[in-house]
């Protein structure tokens, strides 16, 4: 697809758009600005915009079954009320180390929250990936993670996809869904011979997986069995940071974007950077899961 086959649906110069999660219900998409410290709420159908400030890093969004939603902030997962703006701790993590935060993140089809934590300086394995449960307990699944991002998983659940953006690879893990358990850990997408680098990712109906490009100024669409890419949406904004299926029949794909690590000069190149867009495609993909845990 071209690049004018995009439309941008809101101008926000977020300096690190992230996180797109559709709302089935409400018929919203929310997405976060990670170094902005806000999360937005956008309806399509009406054009309503509405954003929250948080007090801190906030880098993914999901929504609860029973309203609200779930953020993760820097440290931890939290309760957000996104009328008042009120959070509240469900589980903490790595409150000892001041260089990481938590970054993407996403729920299972049995309303699990996966996300991962990344070095903040980009240089050093100190992150992790971790498992919020319907309890409130929590597991660590892996640890040595640079700049975690992702999950995603198939079609059928039996195949879970995660990226470590510092190593310019994404991977699949056998899932076990009754037990959220992931093993056998294998190569899908190597993005080592280009200068760009594997961000937030989605999966559609057909089990392909579309994956942002930071510093690719696109979302590539990849065949993981066959580890070939297969099409693409080019955007114009350079910092690709992730993309959901959102819109009544699933066909819309949301994407964020981000200004930072821009010179003035590639920012008066690509003036939308930061902006939130939409490209409409020719498959459907899957929908965003609620977190099916109790509020805290």
């Amino acid at each position: 697809m071209r690049d004018s086959d995009v439309e941008v649906l809101f101008d926000a110069r977020a300096q690190l758009g992230e996180g797109p999660c559709w709302d089935k219900e409400r018929r919203a998409l929310y997405w976060v600005d990670i170094v902005g410290g806000t999360v937005h709420a956008y309806e399509p159908d009406t054009g309503k915009q509405k954003s929250v400030g948080m007090s801190t890093y906030v880098s993914s969004i999901v929504p609860r079954k029973s309203g609200n939603a779930v953020v993760t902030l820097q440290h931890g997962f939290y309760d957000l009320d996104f009328e008042t703006g009120k959070v509240s701790p469900i589980a903490e993590v790595e409150k000892d180390l001041a260089d990481n935060r938590f970054n993407d993140g996403k729920c299972d089809a049995l309303g699990r929250f996966w996300a991962g934590t990344m070095n903040m300086r980009g240089t050093r394995p100190t992150g992790a990936l971790y498992c919020l449960e319907e309890n409130h307990s929590l597991r660590k699944m892996l640890s040595n993670v640079t700049t975690s991002n992702g999950p995603a998983w198939s079609p059928d659940n039996r195949i879970m996809f995660y990226t470590d953006t510092h190593t310019k690879k994404v991977s699949a893990f056998d899932y076990d869904l009754t037990s959220g358990r992931i093993r056998n850990r294998r190569i899908v997408i190597d993005l080592s011979a280009q200068s760009s680098s594997p961000d937030g990712m989605a999966v559609d109906e057909e089990g392909m997986i579309w994956l942002a490009q930071w510093g690719g100024s696109r979302i590539s669409r990849w065949n993981p069995s066959t580890k070939e890419t297969i099409d693409q949406v080019m955007i114009p904004a350079s910092q690709v940071t992730s993309c959901c299926f959102g819109g009544k029949n699933f066909d819309e794909l949301y994407i964020t974007t981000a200004r930072m690590g821009l010179h003035e000069k590639e920012l008066s190149q690509q003036p939308h950077s930061g902006g939130l867009f939409r490209a409409r495609v020719k498959v459907r993909g899957l929908c965003a899961n609620y977190f099916d845990g109790q509020k805290p």
